[in-house]
């Protein structure tokens, strides 16, 4: 019989999206990001909505490796992908055969182990932090799961920096979960990366719930659905917005761009 255990970091995550109870940001500051306290449904749908959301959720069970991540994550103030984005962005990655897979923004390893884990077997993941704390904890994470180290490449440093120096068209999948003021910036790049049919998942597009109301124009808030529009409207993709986690927004890169 396998026995999952709860994650106090976990369960204190969900629950504040689900009560919006105020957290703390990234930058130490209490309620500062919106991923931390909103729901994406909540205060728009009824109690019934809400619920299937949670059970969606928690609808894969994720394991001690996954949980110890995710509480390192609460310890350093850094934000990890939801279950259910992580459940989503491990089916995405085996979908698309993923063998080449590029991270902006590595955190504690959450979404790198969900990625890892639809990657095939011989699969690279190139992962880039600013936060070289953040990155000691997802190398951690990796030993834990038993990832051979040839599997991963860990960069520290600027996105920016890093993102120009890889090649063209040689990836199979580009995961982006990074400041949210940068993500155009990282898009455009991440285009740059991807092999025809290659796929573009970013994170946290709905911003906490804020994107769909229209009345929200902080400069977060403003950067992440000018993303969304952008995407949209460009004809060298395919996309779509999921509404699992906190929104993942889903671009196929078409054959004949």
């Amino acid at each position: 019989m396998l026995i999952v255990r709860t994650s106090p970091a976990l369960s204190a995550q969900v629950g504040a999206l689900v009560s919006n109870l105020p957290r703390a940001g990234c930058d130490g500051s209490i309620a500062s990001d919106p991923r931390l306290r909103l729901s994406p449904l909540e205060g728009t749908i009824s109690a019934d909505r809400a619920q299937s959301w949670a059970y969606a959720e928690d609808f894969i069970a994720e394991d001690p490796v996954v949980l110890g991540a995710r509480d390192r994550a609460a310890q350093l103030g850094c934000y990890s992908i939801l279950p259910g984005g992580a459940a989503a962005l491990t089916v995405l990655t085996a979908a698309v055969g993923a063998r080449a897979v590029v991270e902006v923004g590595t955190g504690t390893g959450v979404a790198s182990l969900a990625m890892l884990r639809g990657m095939d077997d011989d699969g690279v993941l190139t992962t880039i932090d600013v936060e070289v704390e953040h990155q000691r904890a997802a190398k951690k994470a990796f030993a834990e799961a038993g990832i051979r180290a040839p599997r991963t490449r860990t960069i520290s440093g600027r996105a920016l920096d890093v993102l120009p120096r890889l090649t063209d068209a040689a990836y199979d999948l580009v995961f982006v979960s990074a400041a949210e003021t940068s993500c155009a910036a990282y898009v455009d790049q991440a285009l740059r990366l991807l092999r025809a049919g290659g796929l573009l998942v970013v994170d946290n597009a709905l911003w906490g719930g804020q994107v769909a109301d229209p009345a929200r124009r902080d400069p977060g808030t403003t950067a992440v659905r000018d993303v969304g529009r952008q995407l949209r409207d460009d004809e060298r993709v395919l996309p779509a917005l999921l509404p699992v986690g906190d929104g993942l927004l889903v671009a196929v890169r078409r054959a004949d761009s």
